[in-house]
């Protein structure tokens, strides 16, 4: 994949492309191996670098949605864990098993959730991680040496999936263009074409060389994740605002506040949330939060109460409570 070859493509295309497609995410790079691995020609432009949004901001899970059990999505469930078999099959190099561990404060917390993951491990059948386990106390500090130990009664471990969604990414935009898909970063569409009220392709404009295109497609995806709303208005200035942002946050923690391999998993925070404390190279990943925010930023920063309900809520289960 290289960039000039990139451009150079653009600028001596002389039909439309197949697809345009807007955003270099998890979405627009998806839908780019998708239709360049089916013999179409694809164009995938990016304002930044792939991936910068929201694709490389997650908690590093691929999860078969086992918080979803808990709400009775069966079907989201089984969706969400046989994607994660096709992830783990198709990217063993990206993909591993993560074991986490859901320590036990009342008496009917182990026989609860023990319950409810046997049937997340039924659900996986042959894609599962590993079967989940009932564990005693001392079991449970053991894989969590820094977990809260008093009032402890033990803990339940299941499996899931842990990935690096940046790497996922360029390994996606690489796939693709093995496929003889094209894909230019720092190229921003600046506005839509249009000919009898049908879009007929985009105006780009690359960031490096200050250079604009015409640029012609059958069809134009629009990719853009949160920012959707402002490519839909290139094309009707007076429609209406789709997007309803809310940001998750993520702490990141030394990794002595797990001092281990194993992530814990919190079931319900003090707003019936699901709280992860996931390791991560030499980190610990802590969140996530779900906040309505009205203002979409390139750059969004956590809240003041995001980063104390994290800590707080963290600091419940762990011996060596973090502190901002």
């Amino acid at each position: 994949m290289n960039r000039s070859q990139s451009l150079k493509k653009i600028a001596d295309k002389k039909k439309p492309w197949d697809f345009i497609i807007i955003g270099g995410g998890a979405s627009g790079l998806g839908s780019a191996v998708d239709a360049s691995s089916r013999g179409y020609n694809v164009l995938l432009i990016e304002k930044d670098d792939f991936s910068k949004g929201t694709s490389s901001r997650s908690t590093k899970l691929i999860h078969g949605g086992v918080r979803y059990l808990q709400n009775g999505d069966i079907s989201l469930v089984i969706e969400a864990l046989k994607e994660r078999g096709i992830m783990r099959k198709n990217a063993p190099h990206l993909v591993n098993d993560l074991s986490f561990v859901i320590p036990s404060y009342d008496w009917w917390n182990s026989p609860f959730y023990g319950i409810g993951l046997k049937i997340y491990d039924m659900m996986a059948g042959n894609l599962g991680l590993g079967p989940s386990t009932l564990l005693d106390k001392e079991e449970t500090i053991k894989l969590i040496p820094n977990v809260k130990k008093e009032g402890l009664r033990g803990g339940v471990i299941y499996h899931d999936g842990q990935f690096d969604d940046s790497r996922m990414a360029i390994s996606l935009a690489l796939t693709s263009d093995k496929h003889g898909g094209t894909l230019c970063n720092y190229m921003e569409v600046k506005g839509l074409m249009k000919k009898n009220k049908i879009i007929t392709g985009v105006l780009a404009y690359d960031k490096i060389n200050n250079q604009s295109y015409e640029i012609f497609g059958k069809v134009v995806i629009n990719a853009t994740g949160v920012f959707s709303d402002s490519i839909i208005k290139m094309d009707n200035p007076m429609s209406k605002k789709l997007i309803k942002a809310s940001q998750g946050v993520h702490i990141v923690l030394d990794k002595k506040f797990l001092d281990g391999p194993h992530a814990i998993m919190v079931p319900q925070t003090s707003d019936g949330r699901v709280l992860f404390a996931v390791p991560w190279n030499e980190s610990v990943i802590v969140g996530t939060t779900d906040t309505e925010i009205e203002t979409i930023d390139e750059e969004p920063r956590a809240l003041e109460k995001e980063i104390k309900f994290i800590l707080e809520n963290a600091g419940k289960y762990m011996t060596r409570r973090p502190k901002k």
